[in-house]
């Protein structure tokens, strides 16, 4: 996999969600909000005009679920695998994704899907193009489901690796952070993709019923 930390971005910087990832945590998290100290498996919030992540407790978090029409909205916390998605590599190849990791999400700001995936400089988005999505759509309509800025198409097509989630945005920028802060060298290091496949089991372990996907 070649990750160019010299693409360009497009749109707004999504390294401002980023950055809860990649600095060093506090000796005690506190909710952006209230100011409680929080668990280490706390909620997030994403503000979609800048795409900045906030750390919540649950009584802030409670306060923007399901609601569209505040500065905030509420990171949902299921993963739901999509072992039956139709994604073909001509579709694949039509999205135009350099590399085999990708998140796709409805960013409502700009009225449009966004494809962004990770390099050792953070977080690259890359020009999607709408026709090709729309194909994927069509042949997946369980990604209609998917909830503006919030929620994303997780993509995992290195090597022989063919695996989809419906992920919280929280998680998919979470990957994209330890990318950042462990690649070495031209191909990453062995401890960077050790890292990657940790990811990838944890987000298998906590997925919820498979539910909504297109069948063959």
């Amino acid at each position: 996999m070649s990750m160019d930390p010299s693409a360009s971005s497009r749109g707004r910087s999504p390294l401002a969600a980023l950055r809860r990832f990649v600095r060093p945590p506090a000796a005690v998290e506190r909710c952006d909000l209230c100011s409680v100290a929080l668990p280490a498996d706390h909620q997030h919030l994403v503000e979609p005009a800048n795409r900045q992540l906030l750390c919540a407790c649950d009584a802030c978090a409670i306060l923007f679920s399901g609601r569209a029409d505040t500065r905030y909205r509420r990171v949902p916390r299921r993963v739901r695998p999509l072992p039956d998605l139709r994604l073909t590599d001509a579709q694949w190849d039509g999205l135009l994704i350099p590399i085999g990791l990708a998140f796709f999400f409805h960013s409502s700001p700009t009225g449009k899907v966004v494809a962004v995936y990770p390099s050792p400089g953070g977080p690259t988005e890359s020009l999607l193009d709408l026709g090709a999505w729309e194909d994927v759509v069509q042949d997946n309509p369980v990604l209609k489901e998917m909830e503006p800025d919030t929620e994303a198409l997780l993509v995992n097509r290195v090597g022989d690796a063919r695996a989809y989630y419906l992920a919280p945005i929280d998680q998919c920028y979470k990957l994209v952070g330890l990318i950042r802060a462990g690649w070495r060298g031209l191909s990453g290091g062995t401890e960077v993709w050790e890292e990657i496949g940790r990811f990838f089991a944890a987000l298998a372990e906590r997925s919820g019923p498979v539910q909504g996907e297109a069948h063959a």
